[in-house]
């Protein structure tokens, strides 16, 4: 087997849990192989550059190392690409900058007011 379908090698891969969403993500243009949309059943063969999008995360470049056609756990089917370098370091980066970023929530220093709160408040204000 020197070549396979591309929704079928993201599912043994691992990208996606099955078959419909690879093809669902394909198909709204998240999915690019060489840098070009393309259709589930474009079929892909070893050395293939990949790139997965997904929402809130920078896209995943990876070059297709190996074919299966069978989906097994996922320290198989990390073998079936790599991740190019770029690609490593930009994840890096976002994931360090989630890590930087301020807690939304430290805006609030005791939380949203309780309801015996507010009732000390209406009492101070005369109400």
């Amino acid at each position: 087997m020197d070549r396979m379908r591309l929704d079928k090698w993201l599912w043994a891969a691992r990208f996606f849990k099955t078959r419909s969403l690879a093809t669902h993500e394909i198909d709204a243009g998240r999915v690019l192989v060489g840098g070009q949309s393309v259709k589930p059943a474009r079929e892909i063969a070893v050395d293939d550059l990949v790139e997965v999008r997904r929402a809130g995360s920078p896209p995943v470049r990876v070059r297709v190392r190996a074919l299966s056609l069978v989906r097994g756990p996922a320290p198989k089917a990390a073998l079936l690409y790599e991740e190019t370098p770029d690609s490593v370091a930009a994840r890096e980066r976002a994931a360090e900058m989630r890590r930087l970023a301020p807690e939304p929530a430290r805006d609030f220093e005791e939380g949203r007011p309780t309801k015996r709160d507010r009732r000390q408040m209406d009492r101070w204000r005369g109400r």
